[in-house]
């Protein structure tokens, strides 16, 4: 995986230069950005190639070489144009009119195999006209945890942009929180679009309708393709897409994901998750968990981000009333709870191990699970992975068996409503016959991963980074999301 510098391949020889990359955003005009230049490097050292993802575009693994990527997406050459995107955003409750993408830029969007476009963005590419006076740079920890962020959360179901390729850049960067210079990185993320609410809240701030209207016309067109014939295709797009972020953040939060920074410029029009910066997994189950420090008020903690993103559907009503009736907005928003309620109770019953969102005790296991997880503050990801990991068809013959041999719950101590809950879960088995509970054992293991991203787990695998240049453990725990 690590590579130094090697010759330039030729654009004809690089199948990521191969790609049939295409001008969607690119031919709406520069009204929505500004064409850029990315910074050349000291040094190209490739430190994650995403193997798993180039079969979508069409690519086998063996036929990229390292240096294909390094010359693609490091030393930037025989591509462009590079577009940085112009947009607007609400940033902890303020409206702040200017922002843009300030270390990265749109680098071509591409079909993939599935008929879907998806973007290439880079971060840490460099200074752009909305840099703001930073210096457009990422840090070497801030690659890895995007990478780790993504690969998690892919693995956990959620619907998340990934990491392509992460490449050391050989500069030395000061940050405010660092004594001392710390290393880069420059990466690829692979998304589904670039555009986001903040994009159509410039327009609405510049008073153009006009490109407000031209802009949705392409997202409906190239991400809601099946609404674009219909004569209310505008009030549907928005419908859908309430539907899609409710069933993202219920996705977070059966994950036990905060992603720290709700701004709506970090909320996607196509409602996928995406830009992992303060991000961290929930210890344990705690609805005021808060992963950036300086969110001192708690409002992107994890249990308000339900109630964020709402609030963001409902912001981007402003730019979209031009276009939009406000009745049918009002009417789309209006199933935001339905939708994410549905998604989160089906998303932690399969953690629970019951594919079957029917299941007719579902809503009280769910609500003792998450009673249990609050009362007793036990490790939310190690109850699920132990769940998984010590499943037997033997838990249908007493409750005193279910959960018998796991390291995590008698730390606990005696609880009711642990017994209560061993209780209902094997009078749940008892519905179910010896295949089915083959079935079960399955499902757990499918939602429920071994590895965890806790923040003690970032940092016991970027140490050996810092001391030894040794990414093995890096390599090991991607390797545990796949």
């Amino acid at each position: 995986m690590t590579l130094a510098e090697t010759p330039n391949p030729t654009t004809s020889s690089n199948p990521l230069l191969s790609l049939k990359y295409e001008s969607a955003l690119e031919s709406l005009g520069n009204d929505y950005y500004d064409e850029v230049a990315a910074d050349e490097f000291p040094q190209h050292i490739l430190r994650w190639r995403n193997n798993a993802i180039l079969p979508r575009l069409g690519l086998e693994a063996t036929t990229v070489k390292d240096e294909d990527f390094i010359h693609a997406f490091g030393k930037f050459q025989s591509r462009k144009p590079f577009l940085a995107l112009r947009y607007h955003g609400y940033q902890f409750g303020e409206y702040n009119p200017h922002l843009g993408d300030g270390r990265g830029f749109l680098y071509g969007q591409v079909r993939g195999i599935d008929g879907e476009l998806y973007d290439f963005g880079t971060k840490g590419s460099g200074r752009t006209p909305y840099s703001r006076g930073g210096d457009g740079m990422l840090t070497l920890k801030g690659g890895v945890r995007e990478v780790l962020a993504a690969e998690a959360l892919h693995r956990l179901g959620v619907k998340t942009s990934r990491c392509l390729s992460m490449i050391e850049t050989g500069l030395s960067l000061w940050r405010g929180d660092e004594p001392s210079p710390t290393r880069s990185s420059v990466m690829i993320r692979m998304s589904k679009s670039h555009i986001r609410f903040g994009t159509f809240e410039r327009l609405h701030y510049l008073k153009r309708p006009d490109l407000t209207q031209k802009l949705l016309d392409h997202v409906i067109d190239e991400y809601y393709p099946n609404l674009k014939n219909e004569d209310d295709k505008y009030a549907l797009f928005y419908a859908e897409l309430v539907k899609r972020v409710a069933e993202l953040v219920a996705q977070w939060m059966a994950a036990g994901f905060c992603h720290a920074v709700l701004n709506t410029d970090n909320m996607s029009i196509t409602g996928e998750s995406f830009d992992y910066g303060p991000y961290a997994f929930i210890p344990s189950y705690d609805l005021y968990f808060t992963a950036a420090y300086f969110d001192y008020y708690r409002r992107y903690c994890y249990g308000q981000q339900p109630s964020i993103c709402h609030l963001n559907l409902e912001l981007l009503q402003e730019p979209l009333k031009a276009i939009i009736d406000l009745a049918d907005l009002h009417h789309g928003l209006g199933k935001f709870a339905e939708y994410y309620h549905l998604e989160y109770r089906n998303l932690m019953l399969k953690k629970l191990g019951f594919e079957d969102s029917n299941l007719a005790e579902g809503d009280d296991l769910l609500d003792l699970t998450v009673t249990f997880l609050k009362d007793s503050q036990i490790n939310y990801h190690q109850f699920f992975a132990d769940m998984a990991q010590t499943f037997s068809i033997k838990w249908r013959d007493e409750p005193a068996l279910v959960m018998n041999g796991c390291e995590i719950v008698p730390s606990v101590g005696s609880s009711n409503i642990f017994d209560n809950w061993c209780l209902l879960y094997h009078k749940i088995l008892n519905n179910f016959d010896p295949e089915q509970m083959q079935t079960i054992s399955q499902t757990l293991a499918k939602y429920n991963p071994q590895a965890n991203l806790l923040r003690p787990v970032i940092e016991s695998i970027w140490q050996p980074i810092v001391e030894s240049d040794n990414w093995q453990p890096f390599y090991d725990l991607v390797k545990g999301f796949q």
